[in-house]
């Protein structure tokens, strides 16, 4: 069996539904709490050990669950004050970013 590691950054709003979702269709998750660049927003890293014919199955699912979408932030100083913007903008949030990895080996113990 060739076994593929995805790991998928997904924004907080959207994990709950998606590990909802990778749970009931048998995908074996772990979660772990990461932080965002920019916007310095909690979000989470999946890890996801997955048979490698499986592997479009989960995209398509990752795809469904986490689309961006627009949002009005007003971001926070994060160098000189000159170079901050102290009005709101517009950014694009959620989505996934998502990595797949070929496994040399898989055990479960």
């Amino acid at each position: 069996m060739v076994m593929k590691m995805v790991m998928a950054v997904v924004q907080d709003s959207d994990v709950g539904r998606l590990v909802e979702i990778l749970s009931q269709k048998k995908f074996g998750i772990t979660r772990l709490a990461s932080t965002g660049g920019f916007l310095k927003r909690g979000n989470t890293t999946l890890m996801i050990g997955v048979e490698e014919q499986r592997i479009e199955e989960l995209l398509d699912i990752i795809e469904r669950m986490c689309r961006p979408r627009k949002q009005i932030v007003t971001p926070l100083p994060a160098g000189p004050a000159d170079a901050y913007v102290p009005y709101p903008v517009e950014v694009s949030v959620g989505g996934a970013t998502v990595f797949v990895m070929d496994v040399e080996r898989f055990v479960k113990i």
